[in-house]
């Protein structure tokens, strides 16, 4: 069944108390069925939105949606914290937590002010995974690894149901962590024809190191949405310009801006692919037309996929 959602990034962490009850019952009644928030320490100079914090307080808030984690910057943590706050998360709101992970990297001096250096960030990622995994059994684990040491730790109690995991990136890396370590695969910035080769790739590699080829593949997509293409593209390019520092153009191939009969025939070819958890990340002249739009957008999309 697909499932579609909208990222609401830092709004949930901005708004006063009553706008945040706002925004969270707005997208609930909207029949969406999650929301995504990201996470960065201090990203281009110190913009930031702590992943855990904004998850808690968008499950805490609305016990209707879903949260998806997308994506969690891993390997600038502990994995015994992260296995705790995972552990707290399932609590406050059991069966309703994705966690994403990303290798990040985006900002290198992001990496290196949380003490990594940015060389190992792959590596460091691969064994926090491997211990989140044996941790969110409950067991006892003893681990001695290249980063990290555990001397009989625990996490209780564990999460029930467990939390997926689901991984972030398309480099060859990335694909090879998904199959050792995830139940699931996350794009953002990806086209469809890699879409589907990337989901290929990883039953390969899954098949290779004798492991269950996993059954979560999500995209999450910046969109502008209006009913005026123009304007859909303004608010768009402004919003990614504003974040990533970039020119829209370097994005433009792969964030849709226009109606959401636009946006629904873009993201079309993803779920024909594979893709059974979409992301909008949208931009638009206010966040209650967005969210108005993603929602169509879901409408149209469903309606595409039965037709």
């Amino acid at each position: 069944m697909l499932s579609v959602g909208v990222d609401v990034h830092e709004s949930v962490l901005d708004s006063a108390p009553g706008d945040r009850r706002a925004l969270l019952r707005r997208v609930a009644e909207s029949d969406l069925d999650h929301v995504c928030v990201a996470d960065h320490v201090s990203f281009h100079g110190g913009q930031g939105f702590d992943g855990m914090v904004a998850a808690a307080a968008a499950l805490a808030t609305e016990d209707r949606l879903g949260v998806l984690i997308g994506v969690y910057q891993a390997a600038l943590r502990h994995p015994l914290t992260v296995a705790r706050q995972l552990a707290s998360l399932a609590q406050i709101g059991p069966g309703r937590v994705v966690f994403g992970v990303g290798a990040g990297g985006d900002d290198r001096s992001e990496v290196s002010n949380c003490g990594v250096e940015p060389a190992t960030r792959g590596r460091r990622l691969n064994e926090s995974l491997s211990v989140l995994n044996e941790l969110s059994t409950g067991d006892v684990v003893d681990h001695d690894g290249e980063f990290f040491r555990l001397d009989r730790a625990q996490i209780l109690p564990a999460p029930a149901p467990r939390i997926p995991i689901v991984v972030g990136g398309s480099s060859p890396a990335a694909i090879r962590r998904t199959a050792a370590f995830g139940d699931g695969w996350l794009a953002i910035f990806c086209s469809a024809r890699r879409f589907a080769a990337t989901v290929t790739a990883i039953g390969t590699e899954s098949d290779r190191i004798g492991r269950d080829a996993p059954d979560w593949y999500g995209l999450n997509v910046w969109c502008g949405l209006d009913q005026d293409h123009d304007t859909a593209r303004a608010v768009l390019a402004e919003r990614m310009e504003s974040l990533y520092r970039l020119p829209f153009e370097k994005f433009a191939r792969l964030a849709p801006a226009g109606t959401p009969e636009d946006v629904a025939n873009f993201v079309l070819p993803y779920v024909e692919a594979g893709c059974g958890h979409v992301t909008l990340v949208p931009a638009a002249t206010s966040w209650q037309r967005g969210l108005d739009h993603a929602a169509e957008v879901k409408d149209r999309l469903v309606k595409l996929c039965h037709g």
